[in-house]
């Protein structure tokens, strides 16, 4: 069974990440997607909230089991195959990563990733945010969040019928091929990979506890930053921030 089956789809849930738990306390397999046209209650890290107008945005959760080594730098991975979504839709761009979990076009926030893990009973549900056709940002977010195609995108080859969210179905495919794949990669060929996409490296950061050049990711995933005095420090949770565009 590939990744993606079963797939339940909602016109609208509270939120997928929800659903997706829900199902995965039940016994659903792994790759199993939840996926809706509006979420009334989204959910993104640190207790924000992640909303969108109906029919504009990929709303997806996948679950992940059983958690095994293999899977430690899972959040790397799963924006890894995010980046490659995107690219699948709109060949023309290149998508970064802001560590840890924004995906990033042109300076600004594309999609968020949101994983919620229950080791101790052999699971993870990953969810996803991604951004297609949001015709405007509420005020805050204008000059941080972009969509990736604008209010009005074409409806892709092979869709039949000019429907709003043909996008998101195709993005929904695209995005279960890709995690099935990056899910399954050595960790090694992972972080690689994600150093690529690095959109913090060399920058100048502030956390919570200082501010220091972005240098990378160690082999846990941990976000490294130099100090001043040249040590470094690895930050393993927690938001990081530009201090200049």
């Amino acid at each position: 069974m590939s990744f993606g089956t079963p797939h339940r789809h909602f016109r609208q849930v509270g939120s997928t990440n929800t659903v997706a738990r829900e199902l995965a306390a039940g016994g659903a397999p792994h790759g199993t997607v939840v996926t809706a046209a509006e979420q009334t209650a989204g959910r993104g890290r640190q207790g924000r909230t992640w909303t969108a107008p109906p029919d504009s945005a990929l709303l997806y959760s996948a679950v992940v089991r059983p958690i095994e080594p293999r899977h430690a730098v899972l959040p790397l991975a799963v924006a890894l195959a995010v980046c490659e979504t995107a690219e699948v839709l709109r060949p023309e761009i290149e998508c970064q990563v802001k560590w840890p979990n924004d995906i990033h076009l042109e300076g600004r926030k594309l999609a968020g990733i949101l994983i919620e893990a229950r080791p101790q009973d052999g699971w993870a549900v990953l969810g996803v945010g991604l951004n297609l056709s949001i015709a405007e940002f509420p005020e805050e977010l204008r000059d941080r969040a972009i969509s990736l195609f604008g209010a009005a995108p074409a409806v892709p080859y092979g869709v039949q019928g000019a429907i709003r969210n043909s996008w998101a179905e195709v993005a929904a495919g695209t995005l279960s091929e890709r995690l099935g794949v990056w899910l399954d990669t050595d960790a090694q060929l992972v972080l690689g990979a994600w150093r690529v996409r690095d959109a913090l490296f060399g920058r100048e950061v502030s956390w919570e506890k200082g501010t220091g050049i972005a240098d990378g990711v160690d082999d846990r995933g941990f976000l490294l930053v130099r100090l001043a005095d040249g040590d470094r420090v690895a930050l393993g949770a927690g938001d990081v921030h530009l201090t200049s565009f």
